[in-house]
C-alpha cells in the first residue's frame, strides 16, 4: 500500500454495524509512501497513527488538492 499526504483512506466495516470510515493521510512515516500513516477521521475529527491492512483502500486525490 502507498498513499500520499492529502489522499483518503477508506476503511471497511469488519463486522455487522459497523459502517465504513474514511480518514485523510496528514504524514506518511514510511519510505516511498508506505505505512505508518498520520490520519484524521472524517467522521470524529480524531487523530490516529495507522498502519491499514487489507480492509483498507487509498483513494488517491488529485495533485491540486493536494496543496
Amino acid at each position: 500500500m502507498q498513499a500520499s499526504v492529502g489522499d483518503k483512506l477508506l476503511v471497511h466495516g469488519r463486522t455487522v454495524g459497523h459502517h465504513d470510515r474514511t480518514a485523510k493521510v496528514l504524514q506518511v512515516l514510511g519510505d516511498d509512501g508506505a505505512p505508518p500513516y498520520r490520519v484524521k477521521f472524517d467522521d470524529d475529527g480524531h487523530e490516529a497513527l495507522m498502519s491499514p491492512g487489507p480492509d483498507t483502500v487509498v483513494r488517491h486525490q488529485p495533485e491540486a488538492e493536494n496543496r
